[in-house]
Order: structure tokens, then C-alpha cells, then sequence
């Protein structure tokens, strides 16, 4: 049976794959960093607690050796401008997996950002040469090309999987799913937002979870991956389509916001390679 270790499984992606697992022949080893009573359910497998940033020795072994690491930690969101990504998260990170991978680890998924694209608009794939435009993008870009000169040196196979833009459960509460959720929650009158014609890619949360663990459980070099719809909805019908959707009744109070300063007003997911791997 396939043992894989996830951390970052407390977290808003984490506890969705957590639960996409459960329903699987797999043994599951959900790291956290303090184990504490509300914790997601585990069907086959164990809690194994401690801190990226204060590894203890023989981590490989602490998490029983797993087949593949689904790797969803990551300090400091939803704060894409702060440096914190780069001067510490990225050291401590790099850290971590180059650790595992040198004591054994053969597998991993490692979560990446459509930000690595920086300001490039439409269909992006994976093709394309990055350029982020954020301190987040940035410093995930520099942990992927980490990685691949690692690889260099260590037979391993990476999964770079490229996430878009995700709503669901367990959200941060600063995202516009949270937000719209309240706003209902507390019979706002309307709802401020920007003017919404921005066009995005997004994904159910426990669809990107399914990805992950599918793309995981394949133990293939697939290296650099969308996970993405490869539909862009602009943000305005896609609040409608959760008032539709969930029978939520607010008027939307257009152009409230201004549109954000570190991506473009249109992009999306090109998802071939994703849909070919996974069809």
C-alpha cells in the first residue's frame, strides 16, 4: 500500500486533501505543527507533529518513510507582497525538502503559484518562461529551480503543481468567497467588490485536492503542471453564480475596490497537460 505524508494538512487545501485520501488504499501521514482536538479526520493513518522551521533529525523516518510527499506548507499568506517569502520562508522551505529527499524520499508534490507567470495575460502554459511580479511568485519560482538543480545531484521525481485560484470550506477569511459567505451570514445590504471584470481561473477547492493527490499517486517526473479549469469566468459572474448557486440574496456593490497592482487583468490556465495525464 502506497504511504504518502502531507503537510500543510490542517491548512484550507490540506484538510480537503485529507478527506479525498480517506476514501483511498492508501496509508496517510498528516503533518502538523501543534496537534490539537479539532484536527480533519484520518481514515487510514496518523498526526505526526512538528515545525518546518525547527526540523528534528531523521525526519524521514518520523513520517514512517513515505512513498510521496504532497507538500502544501507555507507561512505568510494571504501577504503575497511581503518579503518574509523570500528572505525566510524560502530558506526554511528548500530546507526541508532537500533534507527528505537526500534521507530518501523518492516522490514529491510540491505546491507552486500561477503568480510565477507575473504579468503575462490569457492562456498560460506551462511553456511559458516565469516572471513574478510578487514576493510570493517569486520566491516559489526560486524554490522550483531549487529543486531542479537538486535534482541534478538526487534521483527524485518532482510533481510542480501550479495552483490558480481556489474557493471552498476553510478558506482564508480575506478571500472573496469568505467575504460574500459573511457579508450573507450578517444580512449585509450589499456586498463591496471591485468591478469584477477581471477574468480568473477557478477551481473547487476539493477539485484542486483531487488533482493533487491524483497527480501524487501516479509517482511520475511530470514536473511543471497547471491545476487549473482552463476557464476564465470574470470575478463579477462568478459571485453571481455563487449567489445562484447557494440561493444568497445581496446587491453587489460594484467598483467599490480597485483592481490589484500584481497581476493581470486577464489570465487563465492552459490545463492540456493536466487533462492528459489524468483523463
Amino acid at each position: 500500500m502506497i504511504k504518502v505524508a502531507v503537510t500543510g494538512a490542517s491548512g484550507f487545501i490540506g484538510q480537503h486533501v485529507l478527506n479525498y485520501l480517506n476514501n483511498l488504499s492508501v496509508d496517510v501521514v498528516a503533518i502538523t505543527r501543534l496537534k490539537h482536538a479539532n484536527l480533519p479526520k484520518l481514515v487510514n493513518g496518523l498526526w505526526v507533529e512538528f515545525d518546518l522551521q525547527n526540523p528534528p533529525e531523521n525526519m524521514f523516518s518520523l513520517m514512517g518513510n513515505p512513498d510521496v510527499l504532497i507538500h502544501l506548507a507555507w507561512q505568510g499568506l494571504p501577504n503575497y507582497k511581503s518579503l518574509h517569502h523570500f528572505e525566510s520562508e524560502l530558506p526554511v522551505q528548500y530546507d526541508f525538502l532537500s533534507t527528505l529527499i537526500k534521507e530518501g524520499l523518492q516522490s514529491i508534490v510540491v505546491v507552486g503559484t500561477c503568480f510565477e507567470y507575473g504579468m503575462q495575460s490569457n492562456s498560460l502554459s506551462e511553456k511559458l518562461n516565469t516572471n513574478p511580479s510578487n514576493p510570493y511568485g517569486f520566491a516559489k519560482d526560486c524554490l522550483r529551480k531549487q529543486l531542479e538543480f537538486l535534482k541534478i545531484q538526487y534521483n527524485f521525481q518532482l510533481t510542480w503543481a501550479r495552483l490558480f485560484y481556489l474557493y471552498g470550506d476553510g478558506q482564508s477569511d480575506s478571500s472573496i468567497y469568505q467575504q460574500l459567505k459573511k457579508a450573507i451570514q450578517h444580512s449585509e445590504p450589499s456586498f463591496n467588490m471591485s468591478k469584477g471584470e477581471q477574468l480568473r481561473d477557478y477551481l473547487p477547492v476539493e477539485k484542486a485536492a483531487q488533482y493533487l493527490v491524483d497527480l501524487g499517486l501516479l509517482q511520475k517526473d511530470i514536473g511543471v503542471i497547471n491545476v487549473c479549469s482552463g476557464e476564465p469566468i470574470s470575478v463579477k459572474n462568478l459571485v453571481e453564480k455563487w449567489l445562484n448557486e447557494n440561493n444568497w440574496d445581496i446587491e453587489l456593490n460594484l467598483g467599490f475596490y480597485p483592481y490589484s497592482d500584481y497581476e493581470p487583468s486577464n489570465f487563465w490556465g492552459n490545463p492540456c497537460y493536466l487533462k492528459s495525464l489524468l483523463s
